[in-house]
């Protein structure tokens, strides 16, 4: 049985990761990012909604009057 010729793949795996990390090396670099993202202040806005100034009572099925 012949043997495996593994020679090359030292050299074939070292590429490859190289390769990888330049590729994502290039991916990453062409996103842009905020410079300081905790100097961006989020304004909260209000809404209103027409049961927050008032009192608002859930009726239950079985709380209902008899008839």
């Amino acid at each position: 049985m012949p043997q495996l010729d593994t020679s090359t793949w030292f050299i074939t795996i070292t590429s490859m990761i190289m390769t990888l990390f330049i590729l994502f090396q290039l991916k990453i670099s062409n996103h842009s990012y905020p410079a300081s993202p905790e100097s961006i202040e989020l304004k909260t806005q209000k809404h209103s909604t027409p049961w927050e100034m008032k009192w608002t009572k859930i009726y239950l099925p079985l709380s209902l009057p008899l008839r």
